[in-house]
Formats: C-alpha cells, sequence, structure tokens
C-alpha cells in the first residue's frame, strides 16, 4: 500500500510512515504527529474488529487475511522471538491496565503446543490474547462489511498467487493512478524476497521487539507449515472450532482466498 501511494518502489520505514495506532509500544502523540505531519493520502495499520474502529464514509479500509492455520503459524514465530525489552513492554502494559491486570501469558514454544493453546485446549489456559476465537471474531467483523463500497477484502492466498493483479485491484479500489511503466518495478519490490532482503530499511526498529530484527519478523512468507506439527486430532479441534464460529463461504474464503472459494461478494453469508 505504501508504494502505490507513494509511486515509489524505494523501500522506506513502514512502521514510521504508516503507524498502528493501537499498538501501545509507541506514544499515540507520537504516531498522531507523523500522520498530521503528512501531507498527501495516509495509511494507518489495525488489527482490531470492525466493531471497534471508527467508519467514515470517505475512508477506504481494506482487510488482509489469511488462512487461520498459517496465521497461527506466523504469529507462533513473531511471540517467540520478542527480546526482553519487548517481553517486558507488553507485561508492563498488563499489570498496568486494570481491564487486563496481568503480565502477558507466555505461550508454548514448540509449534504444535502453540496450534493447541491457539485453539483454546484448556491445558494450555490462561490462553495467548490471540486465539481462534479472536480470529474468527475478527473475520467476522470484515465479512459482514463486505458489500459496503468503501471496503475492499484481499487474501494472502490471492497475493500469492497473482501479486500483480492484486495490487492493480487494490489501486483501482483506492483511485490510485498508476504509470504503465511503473508496475513491474512496485511489482518486484513487493515480492517477499525482495522484502526480506530490504528489511532494515522497512523496519530498522525492528530489533528493539524481535530477536533477529526485521530478518525474523520476515521470517518465511510460505503456507502450510502447519502441515509439519499438527495431528489428525488437532486437525478435528480446528475444524470443530472453525466450523462453530464462522459460516461456510467465511470459512473457505479465510482458508482459500478468492482463487479457492471465489468472489466474497458474491458468497453467501
Amino acid at each position: 500500500m505504501g508504494m502505490l501511494l507513494r509511486q515509489s518502489a524505494a523501500p522506506f520505514p513502514v512502521q514510521d510512515e504508516q503507524p498502528w495506532i493501537d499498538m501501545r509500544g509507541r506514544p499515540i502523540d507520537e504516531m498522531l504527529a507523523t500522520l498530521d505531519a503528512q501531507t498527501g493520502r495516509r495509511c494507518i495499520k489495525t488489527h482490531t474488529p470492525l466493531d471497534a474502529i471508527p467508519l467514515y464514509d470517505d475512508m477506504f479500509y481494506i482487510h488482509v487475511a489469511r488462512d487461520p492455520r498459517d496465521a497461527c503459524m506466523s504469529w507462533q514465530n513473531h511471540v517467540s522471538s520478542y527480546t526482553p525489552l519487548a517481553l517486558a513492554m507488553i507485561s508492563h502494559f498488563g499489570l498496568t491496565d486494570e481491564t487486563i491486570g496481568q503480565p502477558w501469558p507466555v505461550p508454548p514454544n514448540d509449534p504444535r503446543g502453540f496450534f493447541r493453546s491457539f485453539l483454546r485446549v484448556p491445558e494450555f489456559a490462561p490462553f495467548h490474547e490471540f486465539t481462534i476465537a479472536e480470529y474468527c471474531d475478527l473475520e467476522n467483523s470484515y465479512w459482514a462489511a463486505r458489500h459496503q463500497p468503501n471496503f475492499l477484502l484481499v487474501h494472502y492466498n490471492d497475493l500469492k498467487s497473482d501479486l500483480e493483479g492484486e495490487m492493480r485491484r487494490i489501486a483501482a479500489f483506492c483511485r490510485i493512478e498508476t504509470p504503465e511503466e511503473l508496475w513491474p518495478h512496485l511489482v518486484a519490490a513487493a515480492e517477499f524476497s525482495a522484502m526480506k532482503r530490504d528489511a532494515d530499511a522497512l523496519m530498522p526498529s525492528a530489533s528493539l521487539i524481535w530477536e533477529g530484527g526485521a530478518q525474523r519478523f520476515l521470517n518465511k512468507g510460505t503456507n502450510q507449515r502447519w502441515r509439519e506439527f499438527v495431528t489428525p486430532e488437532d486437525l478435528d479441534l480446528y475444524e470443530a472450532e472453525t466450523r462453530a464460529r464462522m459460516s461456510p463461504s467465511l470459512k473457505a474464503w479465510c482458508e482459500g482466498g478468492q482463487v479457492i472459494a471465489g468472489n466474497p461478494i458474491l458468497l453467501p453469508d
């Protein structure tokens, strides 16, 4: 999104220019000042369900989903590599917020244990802050708004299978006109290998949060790593949880994207 807004393939500090406002690690006044200083169109990031963020008719909302099993494995890499500084900061927020009142619940280190914790298996309680319940709440909230003209649903699988097509779809949705000669450069810079190469420029402060810095955050960019760890029993639990929490159409789209499930706007609720 940042490259489309900038109309440039050059790497830039994404976290600085496109702040995650509902994350507590950076002072809110600092993030708002960053946005106020920008003179063109702006972009912000959120992981909050749609029913908890402001809605405006003159703003564009783009929701990016990923297969919950792949999202779980990505999240396992994310939280298993926090630096001591990051761990102390997260626990401080939990202890000083009266609505939380506890330190961060350290998740299992092994991928299968993490997956079972994600599925809310009782032996792993208290659960981590992002489980299948939160995943489904998030997806249900954006799925309900998919017919709104200023909402666009994008899926990781579709980006992997047709990056240029999805980038052009996003640009068209946002009314961004891009010279044809620039498209090959934008698409090449958005490939995972290119982002991995430019990781330090894209995320210059990542070393404060993750061991291994931006290289650890931009880990593999591949799907179905969960197949190496989960058992048939785990998958039965997964099926039960997702069928109970999502409609068949939403489940199919979350697991496969448009390339498998079809256009979400045309799918039934």
